[in-house]
């Protein structure tokens, strides 16, 4: 098997998708072998692509937000891994942000988390991480019943500013699931 060190070099200079990508490919993600937390989510967004740093929008600060962690901590790679099923910013589509290019999660994603060998937990953030994962289903029912997947997986709403709704809808959100995942969080970084 190629180093991780050799991996995460040939994913960062991928241009697979060049000629598709709107603003041009820029593959972002973080990840360490030693790390014990994935985050699994759906691909960047033009604020990312800009800075390069995966989660560094509103997003990110409600992801934060949800899984008590600081700045410090959640971009710790050693610690954190966050890889989306698209790495690089897929263009826009009606109602929002495009899916994620089909053909990056089987080129890259994969092989990147052969490599994370001290992985506890992985946060399955929204539906496209969900439905490479799990399969087809219900963001609402996966969250809904967390626990079934555990310990291994933990699914989540897209912390989008659409998760307030979904927040609104669904209150058991914020009673039941936001404290148990900051516990499985805490367990999976000891």
């Amino acid at each position: 098997m190629q180093s991780f060190e050799a991996l995460a070099e040939q994913v960062r200079a991928c241009r697979a998708c060049a000629d598709v990508l709107p603003l041009g490919p820029r593959p972002v993600f973080q990840a360490a072998p030693s790390a014990r937390l994935l985050i699994t989510s759906q691909a960047p967004g033009t604020k990312v692509h800009a800075s390069g740093v995966p989660f560094d929008d509103d997003s990110g600060e409600r992801l934060r937000s949800w899984l008590g962690m600081s700045r410090e901590q959640f971009y710790d790679a050693r610690q954190v891994a966050i890889l989306p099923m698209g790495l690089c910013y897929p263009g826009r589509s009606s109602g929002g942000d495009a899916p994620p290019r089909p053909e990056c999660a089987p080129r890259w994603r994969e092989p990147l988390v052969r490599h994370l060998g001290d992985l506890r937990l992985t946060l399955l953030v929204g539906s496209y991480a969900q439905q490479h994962v799990l399969g087809k289903g219900s963001v609402t029912e996966r969250v809904r019943h967390f626990r079934a997947y555990l310990p291994d997986h933990f699914p989540l709403p897209h912390p989008s500013w659409r998760s307030r709704l979904f927040a609104e809808r669904n209150p058991w959100f914020e009673a039941e699931v936001l404290p148990a995942l900051r516990a499985e969080v805490a367990r999976a970084l000891q």
